[in-house]
């Protein structure tokens, strides 16, 4: 019964360094054995967010005037892709350890659950066929075979992954309202139009684990064992000690790490120096 288990941690809203912190730290848990997966959960941001894909170095000046205006924050994601706005949207980080390593197959089968939750709500979607842009700067500009978009074309969800041993770490944006104005701020163009959800966030959020918890026996080991089977979802948030090991390593991800606001010049060698990159 073990490895149909789907652990998840409570849903939070925290700051965005502590979010990629907590997301690291579990992945390394997982890598190390000292945390069974899959593990599974949900968050938003305390505040509207900028997440840059962990080797993402060419970055606009007006992102960081933003910042030092203090429009939004910066972090540094341990997950690849391009940057993606928080604030209008529900974030999921997947930890599946021993997952298939080619990585078509490995994006594929970890959005099954989310395709099977939005089919329920009367919203298909589907890959994206976009080939990857390394130069592109925002995340939702483009739809590759990582994203899911609905059939008109609109991005709904897009995803990233970060590999450490044998153990995946995706993450995924699952676009809800997005701040319009802030959005054409950082990006210079208009904000996706998106079909609204017949359901709110917490239904919505309820909707995806149960969902996800159909999911892991599917692709468990010994899958064809499990045909018909649910996962048992087991909570387990982050106890004291853990926390703490999670904040000590959160200045790691920080792009606007000084106290105060900081000038664009110094703003910009924070961006594309050693601390602006993930050392979790």
């Amino acid at each position: 019964m073990e490895s149909l288990c789907l652990r998840r941690l409570p849903s939070c809203s925290l700051p965005g360094a502590l979010q990629m912190a907590t997301d690291a730290w579990l992945l390394e848990r997982v890598t190390q054995g000292e945390r069974r997966g899959p593990l599974l959960r949900f968050y938003r941001w305390s505040r509207p967010t900028l997440s840059l894909g962990r080797h993402q170095q060419a970055l606009p000046p007006h992102w960081l005037h933003l910042a030092a205006a203090g429009r939004l924050a910066l972090v540094r994601r341990p997950s690849g892709g391009a940057a993606v706005l928080h604030g209008g949207d529900l974030t999921y980080a997947l930890i599946w350890p021993d997952p298939p390593r080619r990585r078509r197959e490995s994006y594929h089968l970890s959005c099954l659950w989310l395709q099977e939750a939005f089919a329920a709500m009367g919203l298909p979607l589907e890959f994206g066929d976009s080939p990857c842009q390394i130069h592109q700067a925002n995340c939702f500009a483009t739809s590759t075979a990582a994203d899911l978009i609905h059939p008109g074309g609109q991005k709904r969800i897009g995803s990233a992954q970060r590999w450490r041993g044998h153990a995946l770490l995706q993450h995924g944006s699952i676009a809800i309202r997005p701040d319009e104005a802030l959005w054409e701020a950082v990006f210079e163009s208009p904000a996706p139009c998106l079909p609204e959800l017949p359901v709110s966030e917490e239904e919505l959020e309820t909707l995806l684990l149960q969902s996800a918890s159909r999911w892991w026996p599917l692709v468990a080991p010994q899958a064809e064992e499990h045909q018909g089977d649910r996962a048992v979802l087991l909570n387990e948030p982050l106890e004291e000690w853990e926390w703490t090991a999670v904040q000590s390593n959160q200045r790691a991800y920080e792009v606007l790490g000084l106290a105060g606001n900081p000038s664009a010049d110094s703003a910009m060698a924070l961006a594309t120096g050693s601390r602006a990159r993930p050392n979790g």
